[in-house]
């Protein structure tokens, strides 16, 4: 036979089920499931007062239907473990003893131990450390219940309330990480455009810069071109006025030559 995993939760020995032992465990393990899925939780579990150690029937001995129906309660709290070893069908079931002073102590003593062995983180997100401390809640429910059913139903309740409230902490964390890595792969993705941006920008400027260069260039050209123009014009024009002058002073000559001989006559 091999045990299951270790738990910080007390069982009784596990004992081995023929199939007619399976089936009558099935039919209670239903039942206890039927009992559990109504929200006035176990309420007809606990409609007549919860067996107690110290003040049960007489001589405070509490009878066989107490002791069953408390071990009602603690499999419906904690259903019993099965598993296949060998070939062969064992479950285990929740223990119904009343804990003591030094198993209360054992527990605390053993939860640091697995805490150092399985070398928990003391501060932060620790799965192992919640589970352990799960398990350790678990058996104080248990120690609780088999006192006071009634007191041990409501620690169930704030049992579930405070994991459906990590599972919500849970989802939200996924869902905000979720929420970060789509940020963070459009971040990604515009990066990469905007350098694709950029670049093109940066073509396209380079581009306008050669244009600009080369219309400077042409303006230059242009403007060498009209100052050699306009200095040869003028330098033509200077060499026409002159040719004028002295065609306008040969003629002068000629005609002050053709004159003077009349006036002396």
């Amino acid at each position: 036979m091999i045990p299951m995993g270790d738990t910080l939760v007390r069982y009784d020995n596990p004992i081995s089920i023929s199939k007619n032992n399976l089936e009558t465990n099935k039919k209670i393990e239903k039942k206890s499931q039927k009992r559990s899925s109504n929200s006035p939780l176990f309420d007809s579990l606990v409609t007549s007062p919860s067996p107690s150690p110290t003040s049960g029937g007489r001589n405070n001995v509490p009878d066989d239907s107490s002791i069953q129906k408390t071990q009602d309660i603690l499999n419906a709290m904690l259903p019993p473990r099965e598993w296949i070893a060998n070939e062969q069908q064992w479950i285990q079931h929740v223990s119904s003893t009343p804990a003591t002073r030094s198993d209360v102590v054992n527990i605390q003593e053993l939860l640091d131990k697995k805490l150092q062995q399985r070398q928990a983180r003391e501060t932060g997100i620790c799965p192992v450390r919640r589970e352990l401390y799960s398990q350790c809640f678990d058996e104080l429910i248990r120690q609780v219940t088999i006192n006071c059913a009634e007191r041990g139903l409501l620690l169930l309740r704030v049992r579930d309330e405070i994991r459906l409230t990590l599972d919500a902490y849970q989802v939200l964390y996924e869902s905000s990480v979720a929420f970060g890595m789509r940020k963070c792969l459009q971040s990604e993705q515009g990066k990469v455009d905007m350098i694709k941006q950029i670049e093109d920008l940066t073509r396209e400027k380079a581009e306008l810069e050669r244009q600009v260069a080369e219309e400077k260039a042409r303006c230059e050209q242009t403007e060498r071109r009209y100052q050699e123009q306009k200095h040869l014009e003028e330098k033509k024009h200077s060499d026409e006025v002159q040719f004028l002058k002295k065609i306008n002073q040969q003629l002068k000559v000629q005609l002050e030559g053709i004159i003077a001989p009349k006036k002396q006559n």
